[in-house]
């Protein structure tokens, strides 16, 4: 099983970018891992809310294939604790037989297109973050997965 992280919108700020790539770099260690940027939209003042999600929607669709396993990381999801999330992993190890495909929207979120085709939704917490930090959050989260799985000292209870 592959894992891929879908983002909308490359990461701007190279703070975010460098622990993005430490993690990425260790989780290459457990897992096929990747990042996949798609790029944000040009001209969208002129459109509204619904018609940048709806275009952003289209953009995320090239990405999918038969097969895959598509969650959104979304602020009305189900929330996991570190530990439940590394038994959520493992479980999707065993169950998904191609993609595991996280998706990240774009600033105002998911157009109804895709919030129908997704499996599921999990939140990363009940507070707002940035998109930037949202990325940074889960690959960590991820990484802090793989060690619990590989009985690592990384995380503590």
């Amino acid at each position: 099983m592959k894992i891929l992280l879908l983002v909308v919108g490359k990461t701007t700020e190279n703070y975010f970018a460098q622990a993005i790539n430490e993690y990425h770099c260790r989780l290459k260690h457990y897992i096929s891992f990747e990042m996949e940027v798609i790029p944000e939209l040009k001209n969208t003042k002129n459109l509204t809310f619904d018609q940048q999600k709806e275009k952003e929607a289209d953009l995320i669709l090239k990405y999918l294939q038969p097969g895959d396993y598509t969650v959104l990381l979304d602020e009305r999801g189900k929330d996991y604790t570190s530990m439940q999330f590394a038994d959520y992993i493992e479980k999707k190890m065993h169950f998904v037989p191609k993609k595991l495909i996280f998706i990240v929207g774009g600033p105002y979120g998911f157009s109804e297109s895709i919030y129908k085709i997704a499996n599921e939704k999990i939140s990363l917490s009940k507070m707002t973050f940035s998109h930037q930090m949202i990325r940074l959050i889960f690959i960590e989260q991820l990484y802090r997965a793989m060690s619990i799985l590989n009985n690592e000292p990384y995380h503590h209870e």
